[in-house]
């Protein structure tokens, strides 16, 4: 009878050992893997545009859009992405620069047509000709760089170090270094805004959102991001006033008057979220995080938004741009033994 008994508890044990190995062999799969994106209503999925592969794993950072071009970097491998948009998704040339991790963020100086990049490793700002892909220059700035914008009311290249809660300022007329701003917080995602002609700053570690003024080279105030933990991406709706922050440490989206100085609204989003964008044309906001969780929200007026969908992407999905032309909307996705790339979305109406 004790025999049976452990016969039994036996044959048990190797059916709990082989569902538990087939329930990891499927997470593991759909970590590798990507599938199609979930159900949406208000965005159709047109494809994957595949990137090259880098190593067993590639994680993707910012993208940011520059004409036709899309601009894509690696954190884990040091490259940036040089994206040629095409009808087909599957059809986009893909050209690249590789260079020492992390990269972080991209801007293109409108003058000279050069693009800087941010490098967190190497503490570096570098210069690249988007036509060639061929590295023009590296410049030391403060240590841990990630967000890189361009002041068009200054003529400035402003890059944001984390590690050093500072901003450096680059002349891309002289290709140099100009200044360097305490921020007072851990820097993440910024926004220009071409009325009051500030660099609105969101910090990390302490909630808030900071207005820079780069003629003055300093900061000029401080808000509280209240209801909001651990500010990431940031866009902007300069018309009607409105900063839009996704809040990483308590996955909400929150609306920041910038007239009024305070939040007037928030709303839950996926999970981890870490890029938001605004599409002006359609009133639509997108964002994604870690999770794999697309959000789409609709802006009805500057203090009235309802969600129109969230649609399940991939573990890892974290980082999204809009196409102001043709109005898709492109999200980098994280790879594990398989090629990066980049899920497309054109808006339904």
């Amino acid at each position: 009878m004790a025999t049976i008994r452990a016969r039994t508890a036996g044959r048990w044990a190797l059916w709990g050992l082989a569902a538990l190995v087939l329930i990891v062999a499927g997470f593991v799969a759909s970590l590798i893997y990507p599938g199609t994106p979930g159900a949406s209503r208000s965005l159709k999925f047109e494809g994957y545009v595949p990137l090259p592969r880098e190593g067993a794993l590639n994680i993707l950072d910012y993208l940011t859009m520059s004409g036709r071009d899309l601009f894509v970097t690696s954190v884990s491998s040091g490259s940036v992405y040089k994206v040629s948009l095409a009808e087909a998704p599957a059809a986009a040339e893909v050209a690249r620069l590789a260079g020492p991790p992390a990269t972080h963020g991209v801007v293109v100086d409108p003058a000279s047509g050069l693009a800087y990049v941010t490098r967190s490793e190497a503490n570096t700002v570098d210069i690249f000709d988007p036509a060639t892909m061929r590295l023009v220059r590296r410049i030391p700035v403060a240590d841990d760089p990630d967000g890189i914008f361009y002041d068009p009311a200054n003529r400035l290249i402003y890059a944001a170090s984390g590690d050093s809660k500072l901003a450096t300022l680059i002349d891309p007329a002289t290709q140099a270094k100009v200044a360097t701003i305490p921020l007072g917080g851990d820097p993440e995602f910024a926004a220009f805004d071409g009325v009051t002609k500030l660099l609105y700053q969101n910090l990390k570690d302490a909630n808030s959102v900071a207005a820079v003024d780069l003629a003055k080279r300093s900061v000029t105030q401080r808000w509280p991001l209240d209801g909001c933990d651990d500010p990431s991406g940031m866009a902007i709706d300069t018309p009607e006033r409105r900063l839009f922050v996704v809040c990483s440490g308590n996955a909400k989206l929150v609306i920041f008057s910038l007239d009024a100085h305070h939040v007037v609204g928030s709303l839950p989003i996926g999970g981890g979220p870490d890029s938001v964008g605004f599409d002006p044309a359609l009133h639509r906001i997108y964002t994604t995080g870690r999770s794999g969780v697309l959000s789409v929200i609709q802006q009805d007026s500057p203090d009235s938004y309802r969600r129109l969908d969230q649609i399940r992407l991939h573990y890892g999905a974290h980082t999204l741009v809009v196409d102001p032309v043709t109005h898709r909307v492109y999200v980098g996705y994280a790879s594990l033994l398989v090629p990066a790339r980049l899920a497309v979305f054109a808006p339904v109406n």
